[in-house]
């Protein structure tokens, strides 16, 4: 009863801790990727992380969450 409770209140743990089982990533890790912006989409980007106070790599993943 409890144990089904728990599973059920924690699910998205749980299924966490299996794609890391499987895979050996988990969902929140963060990774370094280079890649390669013109200078107008980083400008742009500079300007809203200068508004907003967030880092870029915020606004780049809240862009696609």
């Amino acid at each position: 009863m409890q144990s089904d409770k728990i599973l059920r209140k924690y699910k998205h743990v749980f299924d966490a801790l299996e794609k890391y089982d499987r895979t050996g990533v988990l969902p929140f890790q963060r990774k370094r990727l280079d890649i390669t912006l013109s200078a107008r989409t980083i400008s742009k980007l500079k300007e809203i992380s200068r508004k907003t106070g967030k880092p870029v790599s915020h606004i780049i993943e809240q862009k696609f969450s």
